[in-house]
């Protein structure tokens, strides 16, 4: 697998650079500058505009209590998607205009569901503890327990009236 990722680092770069020339010797050089800024604005855009769509959906799956799986995977999607507009190349930008389409999304999704697993166990951290979603298990640090018993029982804000 690192051999692949580094073939990959060194023939995307080439690629783009030949994929340049040959544009540039069509349409001449400042009309690829040009295009090349217009892709990357477009790229910001697009992410802004797909991206909130996305957190909308993401949010009613979540209050419906649905697995918000393949709404997380649509949306880091558009991020990737966006961040191969913004590179400056035409290769990386087809490839990302590619995955601004919701049907190559949800074939990339198909793909990546069987290899994906989502976790829906939350853990809270606040002030150095964390707590289990049953709400009965708080872990504290050294400095916050102590096995001595409190002198006023009243006074505590942790305390439980039940238990009394």
């Amino acid at each position: 697998m690192p051999l692949a990722v580094t073939a990959i680092f060194i023939a995307l770069p080439l690629a783009e650079i030949a994929t340049f020339v040959i544009v540039g010797s069509r349409i001449g050089v400042l009309a690829t500058v040009a295009l090349t800024i217009v892709m990357s604005v477009a790229g910001a855009v697009l992410m802004r505009w797909q991206g909130l769509g996305i957190i909308g959906r993401l949010q009613r799956e979540m209050q419906t209590g649905g697995s918000p799986g393949r709404e997380l995977a649509h949306g880091a999607m558009v991020l990737l998607a966006g961040a191969l507009l913004l590179i400056p190349g035409f290769l990386t930008g087809l490839l990302g205009l590619l995955l601004f389409l919701p049907p190559v999304r949800e074939l990339a999704w198909r793909f990546l569901r069987t290899r994906a697993t989502v976790l829906t166990e939350f853990r809270f951290a606040e002030f150095g503890a964390t707590q289990k979603q049953n709400g009965r298990t708080i872990d504290l640090g050294e400095d916050e327990f102590s096995h001595s018993a409190p002198k006023s029982r009243g006074s505590s804000p942790w305390r439980r009236p039940e238990l009394e």
